[in-house]
This record gives C-alpha cells, sequence and structure tokens, in this order.
C-alpha cells in the first residue's frame, strides 16, 4: 500500500514536531534537575523519551505503507525558563499544538479514505488526551501550591 503524498508529507513534519518536543523536554528535565527536583526531571526525561518514540513510530508507519521518509531539520527550543509553572504552561502550549497537528492529520485521512492510517493515527489522538491532561494536571498543582515551596509538589509526585 503506498501512502499518499499530501499525508506523507504531513506525517514527516509531524515526525520534526515530535522530536522538537522530546528536545523541549530534555531541556525542561534539565532546568527541574538544576533546581533539585529530581521527580520532575525524571518525569520530563521520560517525556522526552516517549516523544521520540512518538517520532520513530511515524517513521516505522510510513516504512511499512511504502511512504517516504524525510526528516525536517529541528528548530531549536527553549532551554531557560522563567518558572516552573511557566514550564509546564510551555509544556501545555506544546501538547494543545500537536493535538491540532494530530487531528489535521487524521482530517487528511479520513479525506483521503485511508482507512489504514485512521487506524494508525487514532492511537495518537487517544495519546493526547492524556498528554494534555498530564500537562493541565501539572499547572494545576503549581497554581494551587501558590508562594509554597516546590519540594511539595515533588512529595505529591512520589505518591502518584
Amino acid at each position: 500500500m503506498k501512502i499518499n503524498k499530501k499525508l506523507n508529507e504531513a506525517i514527516n513534519t509531524q515526525i520534526g514536531e515530535e522530536l522538537k518536543a522530546s528536545n523541549g523536554y530534555a531541556n525542561m528535565a534539565a532546568y527541574f534537575n538544576s533546581l533539585g527536583l529530581l521527580r520532575l526531571s525524571g518525569m520530563f526525561f521520560e517525556q522526552s523519551e516517549e516523544e521520540r518514540e512518538h517520532a520513530m513510530k511515524f517513521v516505522h508507519f510510513l516504512l511499512e505503507v511504502e511512504g517516504d521518509v524525510a526528516i525536517p531539520a529541528v528548530p531549536a527550543v527553549p532551554y531557560t525558563f522563567e518558572s516552573i509553572k511557566g514550564c509546564f504552561e510551555t509544556a501545555l502550549a506544546w501538547e494543545k499544538e500537536v493535538t491540532g497537528n494530530i487531528n489535521n492529520l487524521m482530517d487528511i485521512a479520513v479525506e483521503l479514505k485511508d482507512y489504514v492510517s485512521q487506524d494508525f493515527l487514532q492511537w495518537y489522538v487517544n495519546e493526547q488526551v492524556e498528554e494534555e491532561n498530564t500537562m493541565n494536571h501539572l499547572v494545576a498543582l503549581t497554581e494551587a501550591l501558590g508562594d509554597r515551596p516546590m519540594l511539595m509538589l515533588e512529595a505529591y509526585l512520589s505518591k502518584e
């Protein structure tokens, strides 16, 4: 099965977005590490690896459907952050952007009546619910903590 060129190109673009997110989460993990927030650092290093896995899942899919893999240049992402809450808000904005991108991919697959791609993309649609929820939760926790030490967030995360 040869994938449609329009969808193939859009997936290649998304591979770059997943790799960008991976780099961004690695930078966030390093930021948390510099603050001594090792649980958050570990959580965001895991998130970075997960985003890379998402990119590779797209690569393998393209290979399976006789597509052309053309990984784009990955743009630079922030590596300094004003605050923990700001970091979480940035991550939430990224996840919302990815949700829009995935929905766009699904729209293309539906338009083309490409049922194999629709089935593949459904996993990402569902995954984005979890991704946005996690980042929303972290933003809400920092808002609830207010001026209290962020070490309370670390303690909370150790119980999850």
